[in-house]
């Protein structure tokens, strides 16, 4: 059988690791599309150049091209299936992706859809010095622009003073990624609803609490299945994503449930199909109310290890397998332990980085630790308030994927590798601190 070359957006050392996880890895060749640099670690985006050089780089490839799979999020979680599409082979349609990828899109039609679970929201363009006066939701609230990374830009409102700090840098920052999102929705056909409401325009919502939970699936010739669900635990001022569990056990079975049927009724009212999803909720038990924060077009590659480690293959499978034109398949409970999480090691203040740990010390710790797995998020001489799409108000300085019998296990576990970990820090100077 010949091999398949199957390219992967911004593929890294750690993810072709992974890959050798999968049902017939043996007769894949995968191949980096564009780089990680390229794709993720830019602070501003050129949509229409990195699509090109996608292009040239498969145009020049002297082979076939079987496959491309994304899953990091925007630029390449539109770039992948526009280049598919555009070679004939699977991928959702480029409307689909937009009516998710938009927040304030995807706030209409999930209002459309599935109304029981959606907040209050409002657009406003951050630029209007009378923004404010256009959002009808009581304080707290949140805001956002309609397009970012993570929590990037987002910010918990309790006042007008408040509302115009987190303006104030908005306004400094949204155009670094705003401006590309533009330039792809140039090419659908915008709802009236839409008008005016671009990359660069923000959501206000209303703030909800309680229990989040991920779903995993996809959605392949109009067959939906969901190979995984995700406890995502926050920290204790609950605005930092601190911990990914698989699999999920914060919420009951029903819930789940629940969970997965709103997915797949929303995931139909936008069309998407051909492609991979994952989807965060919020159970408030108290309630017994869910909210949906929102749904991404990609595997999540924060799952990857995690799929790994309990189930014994990467969710690249499932990703590999629609972009083949197959249907998608996912072991269960055929990995090294019944449980893992993915955990941020996190510095709360501005700090200059002045040490990292080298790849030998990290080998050392992976060695000594065989239950765990470590990327570092920075560089010696960064400044964390300066780093690319890290949070406004926390700063990742590494990840660590770890595996174990039980919960318990895991924060054991958790706690016995991070205090090996030689990161040094200098204060960062006062007179270049940014407005957090």
């Amino acid at each position: 059988m010949p091999e398949k070359n199957i390219f992967v957006l911004g593929l890294t050392e750690m993810q072709r690791d992974e890959l050798q996880t999968v049902h017939g890895a043996k007769q894949y060749r995968f191949h980096d599309l564009l780089g990680y640099e390229a794709l993720v670690e830019i602070a501003e985006i050129d949509f229409g150049g990195l699509l090109g050089r996608a292009r040239d780089q498969l145009d020049a490839f002297d082979g076939t091209v079987d496959a491309i799979v994304s899953h990091w999020d925007f630029p390449t979680s539109v770039i992948g299936p526009i280049l598919a599409k555009e070679r004939g082979l699977p991928a959702p349609s480029l409307e689909s992706l937009l009516k998710c990828e938009h927040k304030y899109w995807s706030r209409l039609e999930q209002r459309a859809s599935i109304p029981e679970c959606v907040p209050k929201f409002a657009s406003f363009d951050p630029f209007d010095d009378d923004a404010l006066e256009q959002i009808d939701i009581p304080y707290p609230f949140w805001v956002k622009p309609v397009k970012s990374h993570s929590s990037n830009l987002g910010f918990e409102i309790d006042d007008a003073e408040s509302f115009a700090e987190a303006i104030a840098q908005i306004r400094d920052e949204i155009g670094q990624i705003g401006d590309a999102f533009d330039s792809v929705l140039d090419r659908v056909d915008l709802p009236p609803e839409l008008q005016g409401a671009g990359g660069n325009t923000c959501l206000a919502e209303q703030l909800i609490t309680g229990t989040q939970v991920a779903p995993e699936g996809t959605m392949f010739r109009g067959e939906f299945s969901v190979h995984g669900v995700f406890d995502m635990h926050r920290d204790a001022e609950g605005t930092s994503i601190e911990r990914l569990d698989y699999p999920a056990s914060s919420v009951p079975e029903g819930v789940q449930r629940r969970m997965i049927d709103i997915t797949e009724r929303y995931l139909r009212q936008v069309g998407f199909d051909d492609g991979c999803f994952n989807s965060e909720f919020m159970w408030d038990a108290e309630n017994d109310e869910l909210w949906l924060i929102e749904v991404n077009t990609r595997i999540s590659q924060s799952h990857s290890e995690l799929f790994v480690f309990v189930d014994g293959a990467s969710n690249h499978e499932v990703a590999i397998d629609i972009a083949l034109g197959e249907a998608p398949k996912m072991p269960s409970g055929e990995g090294e332990f019944r449980v893992a999480s993915q955990c941020m090691v996190f510095r709360d203040d501005d700090a200059l980085v002045t040490r990292v740990p080298t790849h030998e010390e990290i080998a050392d710790i992976e060695r000594r630790h065989p239950w765990c797995r470590i990327t570092v998020a920075v560089e010696e001489g960064d400044r964390l308030s300066e780093l690319s799409h890290q949070n406004s108000y926390r700063y990742i300085v590494a990840r660590m994927y770890v595996g174990a019998d039980d919960r318990q296990q895991l924060a054991e576990r958790f706690d016995a590798a991070v205090r090996d970990l030689p990161f040094e820090f200098a204060a960062a100077p006062r007179e270049e601190a940014g407005a957090l």
